[in-house]
């Protein structure tokens, strides 16, 4: 392909300095876009994570009082993996999140206290991929990816939410993109060839979670889904493995 055919992939936008990656679960991001941020961060970005649960629900065998400190440990060692420093967690219910007022202001309390030219989340539409019998996608990624869509938009509104400003968070009108992993229809991408060995240890940080959900040795499942994950737009992407992103400007 070359570089006027429409189905190619465009770069992502690199001159902005602090990024927002908000997501409903710990290894969301892991499964997502690790590689895209470790280049980040080794380019002197700063990107912060934001989880809306703690993943309280996602191991049966373990009860949430136990499962959510777990993941949670595990999630910040897994974003001090690939350079992310700063993770915070919402606290609402695994598997339970609803899309709303609530929603949309926590998160956009958060871009106002962390002011990101860059806000990330992950596929907010009904199905994983866009043809026939494509997976279902959880009603968790759903309400996060829409409320964080909205929110990007509500932070610079200081009449949406004028609470927040009253608690000191003042407008943010700099968010100038908001990128969705996972997409269906990805617009951009990242070049993860430099950043996939440390994407597949900060998803092997999750060693309870994964290792819950599947029966394969971890690490070859992760190297796996990662390597396949990352390899297949690279024909849209110059041959180079690549994390997608669908781009949405501000």
């Amino acid at each position: 392909m070359t570089g006027t055919d429409v189905t190619d992939l465009a770069e992502m936008p690199a001159d902005w300095q602090r990024a927002l990656a908000v997501v409903a679960h710990p290894d969301d991001l892991e499964y997502g876009c690790a590689a895209a941020v470790a280049e980040w961060t080794d380019a002197g970005k700063e990107v912060v994570y934001v989880l809306a649960t703690r993943g309280e629900a996602g191991i049966d065998t373990l009860a949430p009082d136990v499962c959510g400190p777990l993941r949670e440990r595990e999630q910040r060692d897994s974003a001090a993996v690939v350079g992310v420093e700063t993770v915070e967690f919402l606290d609402h219910r695994d598997g339970t999140i609803e899309y709303g007022l609530g929603l949309r202001r926590d998160i956009a309390a958060a871009i106002r206290r962390h002011r990101p030219e860059l806000v990330l989340t992950l596929n907010h539409r009904d199905t994983w991929g866009g043809g026939p019998g494509a997976p279902w996608n959880t009603p968790d990624h759903l309400a996060v990816g829409r409320a964080t869509l909205d929110a990007a938009a509500d932070a610079g509104n200081r009449w949406i939410f004028p609470e927040l400003t009253e608690q000191g968070l003042d407008p943010w009108n700099g968010v100038r993109w908001v990128a969705v992993a996972a997409s269906s229809t990805p617009t951009h991408a990242v070049d993860a060839s430099r950043g996939l060995d440390r994407a597949i240890r900060s998803l092997l940080c999750h060693r309870a979670y994964i290792e819950a959900l599947t029966d394969e040795d971890p690490e070859e499942y992760v190297r796996s889904f990662l390597t396949t994950a990352t390899g297949r737009s690279a024909d849209r992407f110059g041959g180079r493995p690549a994390v997608t992103f669908e781009l949405f400007a501000r």
